[in-house]
């Protein structure tokens, strides 16, 4: 079981993945990594599959699959560099534990769908967990993808949303007043559960709970979580890390 001192590891390490290569995207990852890396340590078996729908926080996924050691040091080293496997956003048919290539938001709900329901013809008994952003749920094809997987009652599919509260242009209530999105999916035939996503204790029990029908996991989290200067703030979700930054932000995860 993850340590609190395995979560701030993976902070560092992905501050720092970022701060080498002069990426942006951070504040995303933040509020993405503490629930991928629960799902890819306790809760991923041999043969499930994951997809990552908000393909901007591919930095979290790679930092996810360097802590469990599919992806080494050295691979970080090249993340969006040329010629890189770890492209800025998730590539297709460079990873192996990458099934396509994600980003465009809201696309991945009806991969990770169709990928469950192709399973289940297969009699395979294999999960599949996808996260998506909270803004993407602003796009008509995700609520498509939602239609689809109700009415097919995808019991082995499991969608984390991460509920930041924010997008590239502002607060996902300013943008779009859907905000909270759980409150929007109540009534859908879903297991919806709503939980604080920067606990692991919470993220665990969610994970673990379920029965015969799709499964919402709806992550209540902080863009940035973890640093003071970055925390819920809108222009995270862009600027690369100065050497300072880098610095004090590396402090913020040692403290108390």
């Amino acid at each position: 079981m993850l340590s609190a001192e395995d979560f701030t590891r993976a902070r560092k390490r992905l501050l720092r993945m970022h701060f080498e290569s002069g990426v942006g995207h951070i504040g995303g990852n933040l509020s993405a990594l503490d629930a991928l890396l629960v799902a890819f340590h306790e809760h991923l078996r041999p043969g499930d599959q994951f997809i990552l729908s908000k393909g901007h926080a591919a930095g979290a996924l790679y930092t996810a699959l360097w802590s469990t050691g599919r992806l080494r040091d050295e691979d970080l080293v090249t993340f969006h560099r040329d010629g890189t496997l770890l492209a800025g956003h998730p590539p297709a048919g460079a990873i192996p534990d990458i099934l396509f290539a994600t980003g465009s938001l809201g696309h991945g709900l009806s991969l990770a769908a169709g990928t469950a329901l192709a399973l289940r013809l297969k009699n395979n008994d294999a999960r599949v967990v996808c996260m998506t952003s909270d803004g993407e749920w602003q796009e008509g094809s995700t609520w498509e993808a939602l239609v689809f997987a109700c009415h097919h009652r995808l019991a082995k599919l499991t969608v984390l949303v991460d509920h930041n509260g924010l997008q590239g242009f502002g607060s996902t209530g300013d943008v779009a007043s859907m905000s909270p999105l759980w409150e929007r999916l109540k009534g859908f035939d879903v297991d919806l559960s709503v939980v604080d996503g920067h606990d692991p204790v919470a993220i665990r029990a969610a994970l673990r709970s379920g029965g015969e029908r799709f499964r919402i996991v709806m992550l209540q989290t902080v863009k940035g979580h973890g640093v003071r200067f970055m925390e819920d703030r809108m222009e995270w979700h862009y600027l690369p890390l100065s050497q300072a930054q880098f610095e004090q932000a590396c402090q913020d995860l040692d403290a108390p």
